[in-house]
């Protein structure tokens, strides 16, 4: 299991797939920044996360742009070749569990109402000191 903790780039969106099975799809930001090696500057670069979470979707209404995510679940690879010929490739994320984290106090309480509404492993979370 791996943990991802980022921000979600867009309103996460509900898809239906066959035999009427939903999948909440949204994606995070994750930034990082480092030093090179003799060097004063400080780099800094995001990689981009598609997710999926198909426990339930009434999460969905609270993974909106720019809210703080910790993930929890399988991280895999999708590669393929584009139109032209180019191969492309992305990162997907199964989400097994998720936290909410808000500054705000409308972030804290709509962490707990998905709390309330997903029961199996979603939680409201704390603050982050960053």
């Amino acid at each position: 299991m791996e943990i991802l903790i980022g921000r979600v780039t867009a309103d996460a969106k509900i898809s239906i797939l066959k035999e009427e099975k939903k999948v909440v799809n949204f994606s995070i930001a994750i930034n990082h920044s480092y030093k090179p090696k003799g060097s004063s500057e400080v780099k800094q670069f995001t990689t981009y996360v598609n997710c999926s979470y198909w426990i339930g979707t009434g999460i969905a209404e609270h993974l909106r742009k720019g809210t703080l995510v910790e993930l929890c679940g399988n991280i895999s690879v999708t590669a393929w070749n584009d139109m032209k010929g180019e191969a492309k490739g992305s990162l997907n994320f199964h989400v097994i569990n998720l936290k909410l984290h808000g500054n705000s106090k409308k972030a804290t309480e709509n962490a707990s109402v998905a709390a309330a509404t997903e029961p199996q492993g979603v939680a409201a979370g704390d603050d982050l000191p960053f």
